[in-house]
């Protein structure tokens, strides 16, 4: 099995990233308005995406797409917009090492909609976990 079939390393180098984006954006939006910022961003995410797709071959038609598919991608596109605009007016007015952790609470929330949306169990170490990292958050973002 290759590293890069973890899901593991891919969490760990979505954390890496998670944190780099904070700090480059907390430098980036100096000054200039959070919204145009978190514009930017996606555009930069679009050409990026777009570029990986063709050079891998993995571009699929979009009529292959089912229906629901295609309403849980546009949902989840939305809910993305929401927290990046979210996120940015956070760090346009926060320290990045307060607003990051707060906004990583979206961990403990991903584990709650979980076990009542999907279906998910969680043993009692994974929600004493899940009750640490909330813990955590707040006390990162304590004054």
């Amino acid at each position: 099995m290759s590293v890069w079939s973890s899901w593991q390393v891919w969490a760990v180098l979505s954390a890496v990233f998670a944190a780099l984006t904070a700090i480059f954006a907390k430098i980036g939006i100096e000054n200039v308005n959070s919204d145009f910022a978190t514009f930017i961003r996606t555009i930069v995410i679009l050409m990026t995406l777009a570029l990986i797709l063709f050079a891998t071959g993995q571009f699929q038609s979009p009529g292959t797409i089912s229906a629901r598919t295609y309403a849980f991608l546009v949902l989840s596109g939305l809910a993305t917009g929401a927290s990046w605009i979210c996120y940015f007016r956070a760090l346009k007015i926060g320290e990045a090492a307060k607003v990051a952790p707060i906004d990583k609470l979206s961990v403990v929330l991903v584990a709650i909609f979980g076990v009542i949306f999907l279906g998910e169990k969680l043993s009692g170490p994974n929600w004493v976990g899940i009750a640490l990292i909330a813990a955590g958050a707040i006390l990162v973002a304590y004054k």
